[in-house]
């Protein structure tokens, strides 16, 4: 496998960089999350402006037509700053469903100006006592007319205060359904709050809300739904990525300037060896991503494979974000646990990840599930 980027994908990379690089630092960063949005809306119309909204999306549908690959990158560095822009609750899951589900027109409709940075698009489908699934339950919806209406609860839904449009799963005769709702509809409620990584979600309530049947017909949806967050998840790894190695270098720096005993710390072998086993389990990650990203993208990948993939990622991406979270904090002594010092924030956002469309030991268990339908491989003879 060529793991190695293009021109294209190395300037969109650089470009991408550069913008967050000049827009957040830890400062910056603490002002634009401490109210909503919780992003920048200046950035945001500038990635906007680079075409970065648009990358997933058909040129047909005001898109760039590109691949999973140039999501990764931005992905990446979206991480590395910890830019709380909502790029892949937006533009991967939201405007991926919109893509694969939706019709000519909501397409049309509804990704040209996620695209242009006029619209925010975001997917409703958490919801209060259940997690990781790719079926709705608590909301439900009703016909009404020649429409639909929908009543329960999402929660929590990444930006859902600040959404113009939510795409909502929503419990259906014969299993779940995709819903448009618009920001104004009447007997919708969105009540804004700060997570404990700084970004913003919201509790979503629907009362008889009018809604709009995303794509034709009633059939069942989780499919697409499950396709459409192992995408994210995967998305959602090279984030990761990008946050682990700035915790890295942070903490490897640390540990070549901060002095005991008239010495750096680098010079304690202990720590040393610490430090490169985050770098072991950076590498790891990474491979695992990139990886799952070229499985994605590939035309010949089934359904299963792309779960697989998205699983695989998400298990290592679990298991080095707790690493390399924890050992940044340990390795910084004190200061490691302040509100003041990046780290914390870093592993806190890695912790975030995790949770967010499942943990390691829920895609363990989703893996071992299909164990007998994996290739095996002869031993060597001894």
């Amino acid at each position: 496998m060529d793991f190695t980027f293009d021109t294209e994908q190395h300037a969109l990379r650089e470009a991408v960089a550069g913008l967050l690089q000049r827009a957040y630092d830890p400062e910056k960063r603490r002002a634009v999350t401490k109210d909503d949005p919780g992003f920048d809306e200046k950035t945001w119309a500038q990635l906007a402006e680079m075409g970065v909204l648009g990358l997933p999306f058909a040129e047909a549908d005001g898109g760039m037509g590109a691949g999973h690959a140039e999501v990764a990158l931005v992905a990446a560095e979206i991480g590395r700053v910890l830019a709380p822009e909502p790029f892949v609750e937006s533009v991967v899951l939201a405007g991926g469903l919109v893509s694969a589900v939706g019709t000519a027109e909501q397409r049309a409709e509804l990704l040209g100006p996620l695209a242009e940075g006029s619209s925010l698009v975001v997917f409703a489908h958490a919801e209060p006592g259940h997690r990781w699934t790719s079926s709705a339950t608590a909301v439900t919806a009703t016909r009404s007319g020649e429409g639909w209406t929908l009543s329960g609860v999402k929660e929590p839904v990444p930006s859902g205060a600040r959404a113009d449009v939510l795409v909502v799963s929503a419990a259906v005769e014969g299993g779940t359904g995709l819903f448009v709702v618009r920001g104004d509809a009447t007997g919708l409620t969105r009540d804004g709050y700060r997570s404990h990584d700084g970004t913003r979600v919201a509790r979503v309530t629907l009362d008889g809300t009018p809604a709009e049947l995303l794509g034709e017909g009633t059939a069942d949806r989780a499919g697409d739904v499950e396709l459409a967050l192992a995408r994210a998840s995967v998305a959602y790894a090279h984030e990761a990525v990008g946050a682990m190695e700035t915790a890295l270098r942070t903490t490897s720096e640390y540990l070549k300037t901060r002095k005991q005993f008239g010495v750096p710390l680098s010079r304690f072998q202990a720590l040393t060896f610490r430090a490169a086993d985050m770098y072991v389990s950076l590498e790891l990650v990474r491979s695992v991503a990139l990886w799952a990203t070229m499985v994605v993208d590939a035309e010949d990948s089934s359904p299963e494979a792309v779960l697989a993939a998205a699983d695989r990622a998400r298990l290592q991406t679990s298991k080095a974000g707790r690493h390399i979270g924890k050992e940044a904090i340990q390795l910084h002594g004190g200061i490691g646990v302040t509100a003041e010092y990046s780290v914390g924030h870093y592993t806190s956002r890695l912790t975030a990840i995790d949770h967010l469309l499942g943990d390691g030991a829920w895609a363990t268990n989703r893996l071992a599930e299909r164990v007998d339908s994996y290739d095996t491989v002869e031993a060597l003879p001894a």
